[in-house]
């Protein structure tokens, strides 16, 4: 097998191992050494490829977001009115967070517990590129008339994440609300979430009736 895929299997194995470790153990609980017996590598191999264990675990998270960053490009450059690409990517967001639940378990945990530490961290390092190409393509909207003008596009992008994170946490609670007939449906969730961030809680019409 040439070099350099066998660095690239090396490099894999290790983040597969870390994921999993820091996942079900926390990021402070989780050994170098735990983490090289995990992925059949030695320690000199690990720090070969990252420096330290704060740095792979950025890694680690960094992979995991990939997805997200395929799915921002693909609300960007999808075809259809951008009403049904935000809704698809906010559906898919969703989808996302909820089949990748240790490691949103991980970061949630973590920001609690280390927040002023990780915060920046994870704003620079991790989510931040995928953030501003939210932002972005929210921006461009409003330059074209597709969104408000007097809306702030990082309120919506943050709105959209926090809804989302929202079902995630508390779905196992208020899906015994008697009122609540959607916590089993992440479909139908995101599609209300989504219809009332576009079109707001106001009967159509009042807003601007009000604003005269």
């Amino acid at each position: 097998m040439p070099a350099e895929l066998i660095e690239r299997d090396a490099v894999s194995r290790i983040l597969a191992a870390a994921r999993e470790l820091f996942a079900e153990h926390g990021f402070d609980a989780v050994s170098m050494n735990a983490i090289a017996e995990a992925a059949g590598a030695s320690k000199a191999n690990i720090f070969h490829h990252f420096k330290n264990k704060d740095e792979l675990y950025l890694a680690v998270l960094k992979t995991a977001c990939a997805n997200s960053c395929e799915q921002i490009e693909r609300f960007g450059q999808d075809e259809g009115s951008f009403e049904q690409r935000l809704e698809r990517y906010a559906a898919e967001h969703l989808n996302h967070i909820l089949d990748n639940e240790q490691v949103t378990r991980l970061i949630q945990r973590d920001l609690l517990d280390n927040g002023p530490r990780r915060g920046r961290q994870f704003a620079e390092q991790v989510f931040g590129q995928n953030f501003g190409r939210l932002v972005e393509i929210l921006r461009e909207g409003q330059l074209r008339g597709e969104l408000r003008q007097d809306i702030d596009p990082a309120q919506v992008a943050l709105m959209i994440i926090g809804t989302n994170l929202t079902f995630f946490q508390a779905r196992e609670v208020f899906r015994h609300f008697p009122d609540v007939n959607f916590a089993g449906s992440p479909e139908t969730y995101s599609r209300m979430a989504m219809d009332i961030v576009l079109r707001g809680i106001q009967p159509h019409g009042t807003r601007n009736a009000e604003k005269e």
